[in-house]
């Protein structure tokens, strides 16, 4: 996907063969959308997208789980070269009222440069007036909480908190399965025909949580980095040949560093796949020295 604070390094790190000339700034890997799909690569599945998956074939891939139109996540990897727009997405309640689809999502740090940094709810107490007369005179940033990350830092994002990827992340993002953003500010930047994008305050306004002031990056409990209704996400240093979920239960997996096999497939960093439910040949391989990789499952509640 083409955007106007993309990059390169989504080539350079993970090896996608990239447009020239082009600003990449996400690849959407994991997706169930109208305008974008997953396809099973090879396998007696080949050529299905995930979508079919889901219709189809429900209780052999994914398991027992909450029906929903939709594959309900959305896996992507962005590569922020320039600063994203100050943003805020809607929980269900208020997307129902404004339109949108609700999106609660989670940030992984895969490389970032130094004085790299992650803009994440307030950085002190503001009122709802007060942030919108900052936001109509485009001084909203000075509320905003900046945190200096590193690689290996996580954060999670609750719908309602404002937020921004800072310039010199690259970063893996797993969601709700939704598309719905409303920016607040984007750094007075223009198009290549001069023009702003398009801000979204109206309906910004109505989905921001104002008591959200001073949040922390993800703090790790041993493996797991965070358990939701909508996702739980571990992250596995591989030691050893280990099953990536018991039988029933899918899973899908992100290589973060060395190489890892699975069923006679192997899978470098940056590369994502899906463990079917009913798989019978469930055992993640290290086939590198420093394997690591992200887990990625829904909670059946």
């Amino acid at each position: 996907m083409e955007r106007i604070w993309g990059g390169e390094r989504l080539e350079s790190k993970f090896g996608k063969k990239l447009p020239s000339n082009a600003r990449i700034g996400e690849s959407w890997e994991i997706v169930d959308r109208p305008e974008a799909q997953s396809v099973v690569a090879c396998g007696p599945l080949k050529g299905k997208t995930l979508h079919e998956l889901w219709t189809q074939d429900r209780s052999l891939i994914f398991g027992e789980l909450p029906d929903a139109p939709r594959f309900p996540l959305l896996v992507k990897l962005l590569d922020a070269h320039e600063n994203l727009s100050l943003q805020v997405h809607p929980a269900e309640q208020v997307a129902r009222k404004v339109g949108g689809e609700a999106k609660t999502e989670f940030w992984y740090v895969a490389a970032a440069d130094p004085n790299a940094e992650l803009f994440l709810g307030f950085c002190k107490p503001i009122a709802r007036d007060q942030f919108e007369i900052a936001l109509r005179e485009g001084t909203a940033a000075d509320y905003v909480q900046k945190i200096p990350i590193k690689p290996g830092d996580a954060a999670f994002l609750p719908a309602g908190r404002i937020h921004a990827v800072g310039a010199g992340n690259l970063l893996i993002e797993i969601q709700q399965n939704s598309d719905t953003t409303y920016r607040v500010f984007d750094w007075n930047r223009v198009d290549d025909k001069g023009k702003p994008r398009q801000l979204h305050i109206e309906q910004a306004l109505q989905c921001v949580d104002f008591n959200d002031v001073g949040p922390k990056l993800v703090e790790p409990q041993g493996e797991l980095l965070i358990r939701h209704k909508r996702f739980e996400i571990q992250k596995w240093n591989l030691d050893l040949p280990r099953a990536v979920a018991p039988h029933g239960q899918f899973a899908i997996i992100c290589c973060l560093s060395g190489k890892v096999g699975c069923a006679d497939v192997h899978f470098a960093p940056g590369h994502f796949f899906l463990v079917p439910a009913q798989l019978h040949d469930r055992q993640l391989k290290p086939l590198d020295a420093q394997t690591s990789l992200l887990r990625v499952t829904i909670p059946v509640l």
